[in-house]
């Protein structure tokens, strides 16, 4: 599974409008609302690269009031959860 980070600017009064379709797409697995620079981040989340291009400016570049996308592709995903299943392997209760 490949993961990119789509920054993304946008229409400041339709934020919210324009968050809940980028949400809406298969590819995307949430959408934060975020000070800064850039008024939203997405997680896309695809099987290949390919499909980044489908999804990215072939969808949510499309919305109407997003500005502008920069987008980051993960090498590696590290989270807690995952660090706890491997702490927890052999380990019986």
């Amino acid at each position: 599974m490949i993961t990119a980070i789509v920054l993304i600017k946008t229409s400041v009064d339709r934020i919210p409008e324009i968050a809940e379709q980028i949400a809406s797409l298969d590819s995307v697995s949430e959408v934060f609302s975020v000070t800064g620079t850039y008024d939203l981040i997405a997680m896309v989340r695809v099987k290949e690269h390919e499909d980044l291009a489908e999804v990215i400016p072939g969808r949510i570049s499309k919305i109407p009031g997003v500005e502008g996308t920069d987008t980051h592709v993960a090498f590696r995903t590290y989270s807690q959860h995952d660090l706890e299943a491997a702490f927890a392997l052999g380990l019986d209760n």
